[in-house]
C-alpha cells in the first residue's frame, strides 16, 4: 500500500478533494493511505506560529524549518534528516523545482518508500527544509500559487490513478497522453450529426486499421501544433521520426494548399 503524509497549516484544504473520483476509490479499496498534518501542531512556539521574518530583509514571512523537520521524524520515526531521507520521499512543492511530468508521476506510483508531501505558503519555506530535508523539489508549472496545496494534490491525483486496480481500465491509462510524449487522440460519441458538425467518417467505418493510424495521426500532428517541446522528445527515436515525418508530410501539405486558396 502507497503512503501518503500531506503537511500544511491548512488541513480543511483537502476535506472534499480526497472523498471524490480516483482518490477516493483508492482510499476505499486499501491501495493508498492518506493522512494530512497540520504543522502548526509540530511547532514549539507557545502561539503555534510557523513563520518570520526573513533574514536579510525583504516583504512578507517565511516559514521556520522546524516544524517540517518535527513532522518528517514524526512520520518516519527517526531523529535525523538523513534517517528520514531513506525512509520516504520527501517532496517539497516550490516554484523552484523541477516541473512535474508524466515520467515523474510513474516514478513516484512505483515508489515503496513513504510519500511526505511539504506545503509552502507565505514567502516560501527556510532553504534549509529544501538542502537537508527534502528528497526532490517539484513545480507543477511556471506560475504562483497560494500555496503548496493545490500542487500536492494535482500530483497525488496523478500518481494514484496509475496505480493497478485504482482506475477499472488499467490499460486505457497505459495509452493516455504523455505516456508517449504524445498527446492524446481526439474523442467523438453520439450523436453523429450535431448542429451540422459530423463525427469523422473514418471513425464510423469499423475499419480499426485505419481508425489506429487516423488516430495516431492527429497525435502526431496536435502535438507538433501544440506542444512542440513534447514533439522534440517524441522524435529523439529514429523510428519515431520515421513516422512523424510520413504524417506531417502530408498535413503540411494539405496546410500549403489551404493557404494557396485563400
Amino acid at each position: 500500500m502507497l503512503e501518503i503524509h500531506i503537511a500544511t497549516i491548512f488541513p480543511e484544504f483537502f476535506n472534499s478533494s480526497l472523498r471524490v473520483g480516483n482518490i477516493k476509490r483508492s482510499l476505499e479499496k486499501n491501495l493508498v493511505h492518506i493522512e494530512i498534518h497540520n504543522l502548526r501542531d509540530f511547532t514549539s512556539d507557545p502561539h503555534k506560529k510557523v513563520d518570520d521574518k526573513p533574514y536579510g530583509g525583504g516583504s512578507g514571512m517565511v516559514m521556520t524549518p522546524e516544524p517540517f523537520f518535527k513532522l518528517c521524524f514524526h512520520i518516519t520515526g527517526t531523529e535525523t534528516p538523513e534517517d528520514a531521507r531513506n525512509l520516504a520521499e520527501i517532496i517539497l512543492l516550490t516554484p523552484r523545482g523541477k516541473l512535474f511530468d508524466q515520467a515523474t508521476a510513474e516514478e513516484l506510483s512505483k515508489t515503496k518508500k513513504k510519500l511526505i508531501f511539504l506545503c509552502g505558503r507565505y514567502e516560501g519555506i527556510d532553504e534549509r527544509v529544501a538542502e537537508y530535508l527534502s528528497t526532490r523539489q517539484i513545480s507543477i508549472g511556471d506560475y504562483v500559487l497560494s500555496g503548496g496545496e493545490p500542487a500536492a494534490l494535482v500530483i497525488i491525483d496523478a500518481i494514484v490513478r496509475l496505480i493497478p486496480g485504482v482506475v477499472g481500465d488499467y490499460e486505457s491509462v497505459e495509452k493516455e497522453s504523455f505516456s508517449e510524449n504524445l498527446l492524446e487522440y481526439p474523442q467523438y460519441t453520439r450523436p453523429e450529426n450535431f448542429m451540422g458538425y459530423k463525427v469523422p467518417k473514418i471513425l464510423l467505418s469499423g475499419n480499426h486499421r485505419l481508425i489506429d493510424a487516423y488516430r495516431l495521426e492527429r497525435r502526431i500532428i496536435d502535438t507538433y501544433n501544440r506542444r512542440p517541446d513534447l514533439f522534440e522528445k517524441f522524435i529523439q527515436k529514429k523510428e519515431n521520426l520515421d513516422i512523424a515525418r510520413r504524417f506531417l508530410r502530408n498535413f503540411l501539405l494539405d496546410s500549403e494548399k489551404n493557404d494557396q486558396t485563400r
